[in-house]
């Protein structure tokens, strides 16, 4: 047996998610990954790693993987994988002699009685341990993996193929009870809950001494996940009572329940069709080449979709000033509880937006995690947004029923892989006064006319619950 092989065990969930938060966290460790099996349909992937140190470590933050372990054999069955352990990992065996531990076993697509499980443990009594045997905290965790076919709603009665290996690290997705929304105290309908925010900032790369920013930061619940990895975190929102929050609980109040106000600066009341942000290179229009400023680490964003109510941006409908209105003495606009003017936008054209207010705020390397929905018809399917400055680096769904949403990671292209045209382009114009919101969102459009059949149940109100119009 390879000695560099480990098996992770993964969550069956979001199987489109699993092979590029290993792939990204990979890179954020520096440690050198290589797939030597994978599968969307098994919990099951074995890998090459260096070091046993590099595999604890490349868990350790993983939201969608349970526990690594080192493959000490693998086979169809339990004739074989006991002549393996034998043959191949005898040398491996005093390393343990004195060590309390324990044996589980795992079954995917299967299920045995205890009786059975332990007619399998003992099955191994072969091995040289000597210690005790400690059900909690032992020093040493060995498991037994039995990977079974499933097609059809049947289960084979024999397993496909059988794994037995040393625990060496377990991932972190403790982290999805911690910041659980049914746990937060300042939440919406709309916040995105905890396992996908921690997804998106592990696929964004979000660790300590980086410089995260949400434009669409809502009640914060993105933020919150890259500050859990050690970003500095900072967002804005076109709805100013959002970020604030009730009673004093807002976004700032949220991150300090957990500990995390220090790597919170504060938020933009503001739009990121024309951002106040700035970059280290000058002042000047949101896609002005003298805007590059190197300023950000990484964007991490889940933008309104404009399915429920068409999508605004701030300014009037007719594009003129207004005469300045007070109230009780006050400027009207300086107030908390001032609702800017929105006017029509197309939703093509906030995604444009994004990505060249990434392509000109991104540090070179620096990560654009972008949420987007999509259609299952190919017909109607939005197409993935491309910028010449920016790499797509992954593209994961989460599937629903007719329509899908894909969280986009992009990478900010060194300058030398940046043609001069792939950034200081015009400012897309496509909002209106006279469009309809259907007219400026072909996906909400399509979603009225192609989803939503009579034979469907669920409402534009059902929407509210699956479709977030930000995090």
């Amino acid at each position: 047996m390879d000695p560099d092989l480990y098996l992770i065990r993964l969550a069956q969930v979001h199987p489109s998610f699993r092979k590029p938060e290993l792939e990204a966290l990979a890179l954020l460790t520096g440690v050198k990954l290589e797939f030597v099996e994978y599968s969307e349909y098994s919990p099951y992937c074995i890998v090459r790693i260096p070091t046993i140190s590099a595999a604890a470590t490349l868990l350790t933050r993983s939201i969608l993987s349970k526990a690594i372990y080192h493959l000490w054999a693998s086979a169809p069955t339990y004739n074989a994988l006991h002549s393996i352990i034998r043959i191949q990992s005898c040398h491996l065996w005093p390393l343990y002699e004195k060590s309390s531990f324990k044996f589980i076993v795992d079954i995917f697509n299967g299920s045995l009685s205890e009786a059975d499980q332990k007619d399998i443990i003992n099955e191994f009594a072969y091995l040289p341990l000597h210690g005790r045997i400690a059900m909690k905290n032992p020093d040493e965790e060995f498991v037994v993996c039995q990977d079974h076919e499933h097609g059809a709603g049947v289960t084979t009665p024999t397993p496909k193929m059988i794994y037995f290996g040393r625990l060496v690290g377990r991932g972190g997705r403790r982290a999805v009870d911690t910041y659980s929304l049914k746990k937060r105290a300042y939440i919406s309908t709309t916040s995105m809950d905890a396992e996908l925010a921690l997804l998106t900032a592990n696929l964004s790369l979000a660790a300590p001494g980086k410089l995260f920013y949400d434009p669409f930061v809502g009640t914060g619940s993105i933020v919150i996940a890259c500050a859990h990895f050690g970003a500095t975190t900072m967002g804005s929102d076109l709805d100013g009572r959002a970020v604030r929050g009730k009673s004093g609980k807002g976004v700032g109040w949220s991150l300090g329940e957990y500990g995390l106000g220090g790597r919170w600066l504060d938020a933009l009341i503001g739009d990121i069709t024309f951002s106040p942000m700035r970059g280290a290179d000058g002042e000047g229009d949101c896609n002005s080449a003298c805007r590059r400023g190197d300023l950000l680490d990484g964007i991490v964003c889940d933008p309104p979709y404009g399915v429920r109510e068409g999508l605004k941006v701030l300014g009037s409908r007719d594009g003129s000033g207004k005469e300045v209105v007070w109230i009780d003495g006050k400027m009207a606009h300086l107030q908390d509880k001032y609702i800017p003017p929105k006017r029509p936008y197309s939703f093509e054209a906030l995604l444009s937006d994004i990505l060249e207010f990434a392509a000109n705020m991104l540090v070179e390397n620096g990560r654009l995690g972008l949420w987007m929905p999509t259609a299952n018809d190919e017909e109607i399917e939005l197409a993935i947004p491309e910028h010449p400055a920016l790499e797509v680096e992954s593209a994961c769904v989460q599937p629903f029923h007719k329509w899908s949403r894909r969280l986009l990671t992009y990478r900010r292209k060194l300058e030398s892989e940046t043609p001069h045209s792939g950034r200081g382009e015009e400012k897309s114009t496509q909002a209106t006064n006279r469009a309809s919101a259907n007219d400026l969102n072909n996906f909400r459009k399509r979603y009225f006319q192609s989803f939503k059949s009579a034979e469907e149940s669920f409402s534009t109100e059902g929407l509210d619950s699956i479709i977030p119009k930000k995090q």
